[in-house]
């Protein structure tokens, strides 16, 4: 069997160093994205207090990553969302059907006391095989 070596990639490099993670790892034909939030390029939280623009922010940061390894939502198998407050993730569920325009991928929803830093209100992270 042949080994696989990791490839990683970091959208904000100087952010991700500094709280120690990268934000892809690619493995193969499998790529785990770590969970995005709403932040800018100094890691500074926006869109505070609008969970549907933190979402918007998510799946913009998540779609860069994409792009690095020239995949779309539609490779996309996994999906899992976290927020400290499920009724206002519901409510603007439906964004998704702009993001997943051919298929769903499977995932999981959990409500969390807290993210990173209080001012996220969701974080979503991906799995993707291409």
């Amino acid at each position: 069997m042949k080994s696989e070596k990791p490839e990683y990639f970091l959208l904000r490099p100087e952010v991700e160093k500094a709280y120690g993670y990268s934000h892809a790892v690619k493995i193969g034909n499998s790529i785990k994205v770590s969970g995005a939030v709403s932040m800018d390029d100094e890691g500074a939280p926006t869109a505070i207090g609008d969970l549907l623009q933190q979402m918007k922010n998510c799946y913009s940061d998540l779609e860069k990553v994409l792009m690095h390894y020239k995949c779309t939502f539609d490779d996309v198998v996994v999906e899992n969302v976290f927020t400290t407050d499920m009724p206002a993730f519901l409510e603007h569920a439906a964004y998704r059907n702009s993001i997943y325009t051919r298929h769903f991928p499977t995932g999981t929803w959990l409500e969390v006391k807290g993210l990173a830093l209080p001012e996220f209100l969701i974080e979503i992270e991906l799995e993707v095989h291409k």
